[in-house]
């Protein structure tokens, strides 16, 4: 019987999968059962790209449905250029870590944005929702962004905005916004309840008629201020519209109908920008309220010689470019500021050119005077001498009075200057 049993333990030996095991004896470094090498896989949606844990880029991969694959750990999400139409709730409400969320250029309607899409979403920074659905997001359903007390930037440009799609509400919680962006759209009165952290606001290309003060009484921090292309007439800005703004930086009105310069603007303006509208008068008091001002850009509007006034800029002392193009100036306006670097006059029905006007500008350095009427003989002697900062070179062209080019010692005096005539 000792034979046989001996066998039969040396066959047990042979079958068993290796040396058996010692306590005390397991390598640390060997995978055990349910273990892998390899570190667990990144959850990323597919097709998109996650180069950070924190972050989920599905940029124009043609997505008709939201991803349901995105990491709790995602602080920005981009699904910008997409086809979606709508953002389920039950999706969003899980990604409570976001700070950053591009919807940029979807096919997203307002009945695809539901009240609560936003509620979770408490860490919100940056949201971008432009060029939707063609344009069709007309409300921002009442307290959709309430708890987005984060949120910094704000981009609802190119849609269908009424002021009835919003009210006192939809930003008043809004206690970090700093940029808000509500151009392309069709309000006509300027929002209320904006936050007094907002420093940049963008109201332009919409159908605004007048701005009232009490609606920017709560946006005190404003800086910039953008109003281009509205309806804004001869009434659209009262006089001290704008006071309660009085760190405002900088005043943008290109494009719209105003007729003269508005009254009361804050103290502190540095830029004011008013080309192609109606201004035809520039009074001596006008420009008193901005002694600051260091940009006044007042080109393709109706102003004559007859009607700016010769001290209308003499409180800008700070002033270093001025703009008046494309007016119907048939001279040069009298007190310039001596600190001006750049005079724009081109285009307007300058005649003559004289010293006194550009005596003490010797810190100018671009100064156009193209496509007026000047001719060699209107050019007064001396006018050139003490411009001798003049640094870009520019064209004195008359196209109605046809003149055969001077001779050298006639402009020998122009520093840096090129005159052309045709």
């Amino acid at each position: 019987m000792g034979r046989p049993t001996q066998w039969l333990s040396l066959l047990l030996l042979l079958l068993l999968p290796g040396p058996l095991p010692v306590a005390g004896m397991e390598d640390a470094a060997f995978p055990h059962l349910g273990e892998s090498s390899q570190p667990p896989p990144r959850a990323c949606p597919p097709r998109c790209s996650c180069p950070r844990v924190d972050t989920v880029d599905c940029d124009g991969l043609d997505l008709r449905v939201f991803p349901d694959n995105i990491t709790r750990a995602a602080q920005y999400l981009s699904l910008q250029n997409n086809q979606l139409q709508e953002l389920p709730y039950n999706e969003l409400s899980r990604l409570s870590g976001l700070r950053t969320l591009n919807l940029h250029n979807n096919l997203i309607s307002s009945e695809g944005l539901p009240d609560e899409a936003f509620e979770s979403l408490t860490q919100l920074q940056h949201i971008y929702v432009a060029h939707n659905k063609n344009n069709l997001i007309s409300k921002v359903p009442r307290g959709a962004l309430s708890r987005q007390t984060q949120l910094r930037e704000l981009y609802l440009q190119h849609n269908q905005l009424t002021d009835s799609g919003l009210d006192a509400t939809t930003f008043s919680k809004l206690h970090s916004l700093e940029y808000l962006d509500l151009s392309h759209n069709q309000l006509t009165t300027v929002p209320a309840g904006l936050p007094r952290t907002l420093a940049i606001l963008h109201l332009g290309r919409n159908r605004i008629r007048q701005v009232e003060a009490a609606r920017l009484h709560g946006a005190r921090g404003l800086r910039y201020l953008l109003l281009q292309h509205n309806q804004l007439g001869s009434s659209g800005l009262p006089a001290g519209a704008l006071r309660p703004l009085r760190g405002l930086h900088t005043l943008h009105l290109y494009g719209n109908g105003l007729d003269r310069v508005p009254l009361a603007l804050p103290r502190r303006l540095r830029a004011l920008v008013l080309p192609h509208n109606h201004v035809a008068t520039l009074g001596a008091r006008d420009l008193a309220a901005t002694p600051g001002l260091m940009e006044l850009n007042l080109a393709y509007n109706r102003l004559t010689s007859a009607r700016v006034h010769h001290r209308a800029f003499r409180r800008l002392r700070a002033l270093r470019s001025l703009d008046l193009a494309g007016n119907q100036l048939t001279r040069l306006p009298m007190g310039l500021p001596t600190g001006l670097h750049t005079l724009r006059l081109q285009r307007n029905q300058l005649r003559m050119l004289e010293p006194e006007p550009l005596t003490g500008l010797d810190q100018l350095q671009e100064l156009s005077l193209a496509h007026n009427r000047l001719r060699v003989g209107d050019i007064g002697p001396g006018t050139w001498h003490e411009l001798q900062a003049l640094q870009v070179r520019h064209r004195l062209v008359s196209h109605t009075i046809p003149r055969a080019p001077p001779s050298p010692c006639l402009h020998c005096h122009i520093p840096n200057i090129l005159v052309s005539w045709s």
